[in-house]
């Protein structure tokens, strides 16, 4: 899910879905949950968010932090993200992954067929469900 903050307007934005997925090849076993919270800190890469997917890494940077004591992350990046994860795999690597749109799940939340420019720029589509999310966001952003 993406909301964006329109500092015109100093509002967040409806949220809009999302799904990360990846390919990898080689021998690998076990399993993990992760729960990831992106920030997308450059005009770049919310342009990116605003097309049907991209590659993480490959069309915009990514940085991921923080990870134990004294770590450091490229704070360049395009896109820096957090994670909490169980399993039997250790870290996260998020370059390589591409990010798609969710226009199922945007057109169930909406009631209608939308995009992520009628959700994010134009905003042209609401849920009262999401007044909750913004305002908590709002709150913590400041």
């Amino acid at each position: 899910m993406l909301i964006v903050n329109d500092a015109k307007k100093g509002q967040w934005s409806q949220p809009a879905f999302y799904t990360i997925g990846s390919v990898s090849f080689g021998l690998q076993i076990g399993g993990e949950a992760a729960e990831v919270i992106m920030m997308v800190r450059t005009q770049k890469a919310v342009d990116k968010l605003l097309t049907s997917s991209f590659k993480l890494g490959g069309d915009t940077s990514v940085a991921v932090g923080p990870v134990g004591a004294g770590a450091k992350s490229n704070v360049m990046a395009d896109i820096f993200s957090f994670s909490r994860s169980q399993g039997a795999f250790a870290g996260l690597a998020l370059d390589g992954s591409v990010i798609t749109t969710r226009d199922k799940w945007n057109a169930a939340y909406y009631g209608k067929s939308v995009t992520p420019v009628d959700i994010l720029v134009t905003h042209s589509v609401s849920n009262p469900g999401a007044a909750e999310l913004r305002q908590t966001v709002a709150k913590y952003a400041k």
